[in-house]
């Protein structure tokens, strides 16, 4: 693999771990200002999938790496997109944005920004991002089975969001 790829993967790397910070300073705001966790349950499986796809991804890079490598443009721009997408869905939630489900009935919900023309806009962007990235290095494999979890772990998620957003003011 390039070094500009690994690069690359290294400002993923990056940009997720000081989001979790920022998810973790929100964690601790909301929980000072009233907000509750729900769904606490699922959360660790998030974390793993999310922590397997980087180890799939580098592992299936790598085994790759005795075949040319074609740097894809379209790919990037795409990514970029799907970056500028995710980093107004974070700054529009501001305080509120969270990797938890944190529910704090004295607030309203969110509608404005991306939030205005879809309800869940991060997890189409983290799907399409465990789409691409995995495309962007030719890891296939990656590129097929990251998105299938991402879904899975969805269809459990998103009912526990739906229900804990009803509870806040409207």
């Amino acid at each position: 693999m390039p070094i500009y790829m690994w690069l690359i993967l290294s400002c993923i790397v990056l940009q997720r771990i000081i989001e979790l910070r920022i998810a973790r300073s929100n964690e601790k705001w909301m929980k000072e200002h009233g907000g509750v966790e729900k769904g606490r349950d699922h959360y660790k499986w998030f974390l793993i999938v999310h922590t397997l796809f980087f180890v799939f991804l580098i592992a299936e890079a790598l085994w790759r790496n005795n075949q040319p490598f074609q740097f894809s443009y379209s790919l990037f721009v795409l990514f970029i997109i799907t970056q500028c997408i995710r980093i107004w869905c974070i700054t529009t939630l501001g305080k509120f944005w969270n990797t938890k489900i944190i529910i704090s009935p004295q607030y309203s919900i969110v509608n404005e920004g991306p939030y205005k023309f879809v309800k869940h806009p991060n997890y189409i962007i983290v799907g399409v991002e465990l789409f691409v990235i995995p495309l962007l290095f030719h890891a296939y494999f990656t590129a097929i089975l990251f998105p299938l979890l991402h879904i899975f772990l969805l269809f459990v998620r998103i009912p526990i969001e739906e229900k804990a957003l009803k509870e806040t003011k409207i």
